[in-house]
């Protein structure tokens, strides 16, 4: 296993990376345009890392960086990746709030978006809202929420492999 490892290039190490975000991307819009569920907010945004993070993977993937690049993109993934750990994180909290203490449902995102500056609406979306509480598809006990922040962990602990093996 450790050979194989070692003879494949980095650039198709990135690809997977890039097909997994992809894979998660697929699967958001498969929820909510098959299964009808709409996503909240703080989905919308850890939607937002996700594709960032699926951005770098791909032009790492095009680039094919050596050393000191190979360790940028690692570094740029996995600041992404802690970015989305902390909105999957607060989404977790907010969904298992008792549920006098959930957040009153805010004005839709585009409502907000046409009408506040940037500053307000990041605010109010990394408030959440009751919408945030629900919810929604689960596999092997695990919502959504859970589910991101452990994608989250896995594309960054991945980057940082592919940066740190040994050519």
């Amino acid at each position: 296993m450790c050979k194989l490892w070692q003879r494949i290039a980095n650039r198709w190490l990135y690809l997977l990376g890039a097909l997994f975000a992809s894979g998660l991307m697929g699967f958001g819009l498969y929820l909510q345009y098959v299964k009808h569920q709409d996503p909240c907010p703080l989905c919308m945004v850890q939607r937002v890392i996700f594709i960032a993070i699926l951005a770098v993977f791909v032009l790492a993937t095009l680039h094919g960086p050596k050393r000191i690049a190979e360790r940028i993109y690692a570094a740029l993934i996995s600041l992404l990746a802690l970015s989305g750990m902390a909105v999957a994180s607060r989404h977790i909290w907010i969904q298992h709030l008792p549920p006098d203490q959930v957040p009153a449902c805010g004005p839709g995102l585009d409502y907000m978006l046409e009408t506040m500056p940037m500053s307000n609406v990041l605010k109010e979306l990394m408030h959440g809202s009751g919408e945030c509480a629900a919810h929604g598809w689960t596999f092997l006990t695990l919502g959504i929420p859970e589910w991101s922040l452990l994608c989250y962990i896995g594309l960054a602990g991945w980057a940082v492999l592919i940066a740190l093996r040994k050519k």
